[in-house]
Order: C-alpha cells, then sequence, then structure tokens
C-alpha cells in the first residue's frame, strides 16, 4: 500500500483507500504498533514463504516491520495525512517504548535504537527486536528529515516544505 502512494504509479483513489484500510487494520494504538499484515499466519493453507518461519506476531508474521512502518508513516505524508504519519512516528519512536518502568520491561531493547521490528502478540506483545541491525534508522531518519520536516536537495538547491502537527505552533 505504501509504495503505491510513494512510487506514484498506484491509482490515487485506491492508494488512498489502501493507506486508509493500513489506518484502520493495522495500527495497533494499544500496543503502539503498525503490523505489517494481520492476522499472522498460524493455521492457514496458505504459505506466504520464510515469513511462516516465524511464530505468529513475531516480526514480519504479524508484528511491526519496522520498514514497513516507516514507509506506512511516508505514504501518509505524502497523501496530506500529516497527523496519521507523526502519529506513526511517535508510535513506533524508540525512546516513547521507554517512558515508564512497565514500558522498558515490555520492550526489552534499547530505546535509543530502532528495533527491525516489535511483537504483535502475548506474551511478547510490544516486544523489540533486532536492534543494531536494521537499515530501519536510515529510513526514520528521512521520514524526519525528508517526509516530516520537509527538507529537500536537489542539486544545489535546498527545498523546505514542512508538514507539521497542527498543535505546534
Amino acid at each position: 500500500q505504501s509504495w503505491a502512494v510513494l512510487s506514484g504509479a498506484g491509482d490515487g483513489a485506491r492508494a488512498r483507500a489502501g493507506m486508509a484500510a493500513v489506518a484502520e487494520q493495522l495500527l495497533d494504538r494499544d500496543a503502539n504498533l503498525l503490523r505489517l499484515l494481520t492476522p499472522a499466519f498460524e493455521h492457514s493453507d496458505l504459505d506466504p514463504g520464510y515469513i511462516r518461519g516465524y511464530p505468529p506476531g513475531v516480526r514480519e508474521n504479524g508484528g511491526q516491520y519496522t520498514h514497513g512502518a516507516l514507509w506506512a508513516a511516508m505514504a501518509f505524508a505524502e497523501l496530506g495525512e500529516v497527523e496519521l504519519a507523526w502519529e506513526v512516528l511517535n508510535r513506533i519512536n524508540p525512546i516513547n517504548h521507554a517512558r515508564t518502568q512497565e514500558a522498558v520491561a515490555r520492550y526489552r531493547v534499547e530505546p535509543y535504537v530502532v528495533a527491525a521490528d516489535v511483537y504483535g502478540r502475548a506474551p511478547h506483545l510490544g516486544r523489540g527486536g533486532w536492534t543494531w541491525y536494521t537499515g530501519s534508522a536510515a529510513w526514520m531518519y528521512r521520514l524526519i528529515t525528508e517526509s516530516l520536516l520537509g527538507l529537500h536537495r536537489a542539486g544545489a538547491t535546498l527545498r523546505l516544505q514542512p508538514r507539521l502537527p497542527a498543535a505546534w505552533p
């Protein structure tokens, strides 16, 4: 869904509908994660390949795959869904998984490193995984600097087109 928007190749109405489905079906506000898919492959005859090798709720099999979550936030920003883009960033930002002792005990990884994935099912719901081994940090940087703060360089030209939350003065 994200790449239909980001590539510019998707039909506008269908891409927007796909992203609305992401917000409705994959954004788990209670767990502060954006799932790659749901439900997890567990009791299905379908074989999606290697992701079924992960337990349900872990990594790509029903958990948050952070690359995809960041691409979704970028797509929301591109669609003008600025508040939703910032919400996704704030929910997946590692520091926000360490605001309380309970959150630290649940997340269980460094709050200053972007986790490649966040588990999406009990008993490990909200636990981070694969830190220090992900390109997600670079995508988070691009989301913040380019998609949200609006800093773009083209040759010798620097353009600033911020997409800021309405609450910011």
